[in-house]
């Protein structure tokens, strides 16, 4: 079993590592980069030189090449020691053409070009473009290198940086008391009982600590890191977007650092550490906190995305086996009698009517009946939840419903039923005692699939019900070319799957010793 588990796990994570290159090869080869300008509206009233140094300053946020303009390139000079502050000032500006500049400027872009272009990168120089003595709009002149992220640096660099762990180094500036601390009492709760680990020097001021939300033991010490966003949450990590609460504001009593007590929905738990915020941060800041771990997360009366697709899921699953397992048990008991033809009549609708027709038809039906048909984040109610739920659920029944039925039959023209027939076995002790019990293993290895694959939700159905969970999340980062969603929702996924295989294995192995994952040699 333990070398059945290696070998899968070594298959899964390189199947892993081939989806999400594939994907990455899509998103930042084959397809338009300049589609991602479709949605940005400060892309449409930029102009010329302007224009085109917007776009590769975008293309290097979204990760599909390096850039560096000039004035980057001097900064970085001054900081390395390479140049003087002096020979800053004279070569930050350059002329209007190559011919204008001042031989400070023309040896610096010299320097510059010759550096670059030997690692890859190519030199670009938009002259300036100007109606009579003034600039055009958008026509100043523009200096810069780029290169594209060959695929194999960008999956080594995203893989390298899927976890990082939290360490008392993380501040680069002098500050006191740098280290770790257990306490009892956690101040976030006025001093009352409660578990935490904090630090001083870390990028979080809780590393562990306990509160009252599910699962009501969190940490910040280790991060996992599935891409920032660009547009959905700008600069907010894919995973992090998946776990934050949403809605309106939960406020409660709140104890901030400093001892001051106010009714807010600032989570005090999530505290990170900004630099030089204390000193120069407003009145409030400097009232409520002490230190420099100043940047801090609200809470909110909804779920997580992630959360409200798990739990439309979770239902939608535990509903489809509740009815497949008898309905499909029924229609192979009672063959090509009136029950079984209306179980088909229903699979046979269900594989033919596309998934997009029946979730309108459910939802029209549902408009009917007085059922909410959209999300309100705002007046959430458990009845909004119940046409998702069922556009989830009936879909999974037939498909279940076939397969039982089709195995059930399978296996009431085996040997050992016609033996249990002639032992004297009744037809309802051979289906329960024999026939369902082979006939369900197969059905069996799709449940840890359909559990975990709830927590990716449903893409459709969260779309059509405008579900804030992570399927939908996904369908707006495609819409929007949000290229850092993309791929960490096709990691997450990937994920998902892997473990929803394996769980599945070793379930029917448990479910039928006869199943073994080991191999003899004789």
């Amino acid at each position: 079993m333990t070398k059945y588990l290696l070998s899968r796990l070594l298959r899964g994570l390189f199947s892993i590592i081939i989806v999400v290159a594939i994907v990455m090869v899509m998103i930042y080869s084959l397809l338009d980069r300049k589609s991602i300008f479709q949605t940005d509206s400060a892309w449409s009233h930029q102009k010329l030189n302007a224009k085109t140094a917007y776009e590769y300053s975008k293309w290097e946020e979204y990760g599909y090449l390096d850039y560096i303009p000039y004035s980057e390139f001097l900064t970085t000079s001054l900081k390395n020691g390479e140049i003087t502050q002096d020979e800053y000032n004279a070569a930050i500006k350059f002329g209007d053409t190559a011919a204008k500049d001042s031989d400070a400027a023309k040896a610096q872009i010299e320097r510059m070009r010759a550096k670059y272009e030997k690692e890859g990168y190519t030199f670009i120089r938009l002259d300036a473009l100007k109606s009579g003595k003034t600039y055009k709009d958008g026509g100043r002149p523009q200096i810069f290198v780029y290169r594209d992220i060959p695929l194999i640096n960008r999956l080594v660099s995203y893989f390298t940086g899927l976890f990082s762990v939290d360490y008392t180094s993380y501040v680069k500036e002098d500050i006191d008391n740098r280290g770790i601390e257990f306490t009892l009492f956690d101040p976030a709760y006025g001093g009352a009982f409660a578990p935490a680990i904090m630090g001083t020097g870390t990028q979080h001021k809780y590393l562990l600590y306990f509160d009252d939300q599910f699962p009501f033991i969190h940490q910040n010490l280790l991060q996992v890191n599935l891409g920032k966003s660009y547009s959905i949450s700008s600069g907010v990590d894919v995973f992090d977007i998946l776990n934050q609460s949403q809605g309106s504001f939960k406020k409660s009593q709140v104890t901030y650092p400093s001892g001051n007590v106010e009714n807010s929905a600032d989570d005090i738990h999530t505290l990170t550490y900004v630099a030089g915020s204390l000193e120069n941060g407003t009145l409030v800041v400097k009232t409520n906190y002490v230190d420099d771990y100043t940047s801090v997360s609200t809470r909110s009366t909804g779920m997580s995305k992630l959360g409200y697709s798990f739990v439309i899921g979770l239902i939608s699953v535990a509903i489809a086996y509740l009815l497949a397992i008898p309905l499909g048990t029924l229609m192979a008991r009672k063959k090509d009698k009136l029950i079984d033809k209306l179980g088909t009549i229903y699979i046979v609708f269900i594989i033919a009517v596309p998934s997009l027709a029946y979730i309108f038809l459910f939802k029209a039906i549902g408009y009917n009946m007085g059922l909410p048909t959209t999300f309100d984040m705002e007046n959430p109610s458990v009845v909004m939840f119940i046409l998702p739920i069922i556009s989830l659920a009936l879909p999974s029944v037939a498909n279940l419903m076939k397969w039982l039925r089709r195995y059930m039959i399978d296996q009431m023209n085996s040997d050992y039923v016609k033996f249990a027939r002639s032992g004297g076995l009744s037809e309802g002790e051979i289906f329960r005692k024999h026939v369902l019990k082979n006939a369900i293993i197969p059905i069996v290895h799709g449940i840890p699939g359909s559990v975990l694959g709830s927590l990716v939700g449903a893409i459709i159905t969260e779309r059509v019900y405008v579900v804030p969970g992570a399927g939908n999340m996904l369908t707006k980062a495609i819409n929007q070319y949000d290229n850092g969603v993309i791929v960490g929702m096709t990691l997450f996924y990937a994920v998902i799957s892997v473990i929803s295989v394996i769980l599945g294995d070793l379930l029917m192995s448990l479910m039928d010793p006869r199943i073994s994952f080991t191999s003899k040699r004789r």
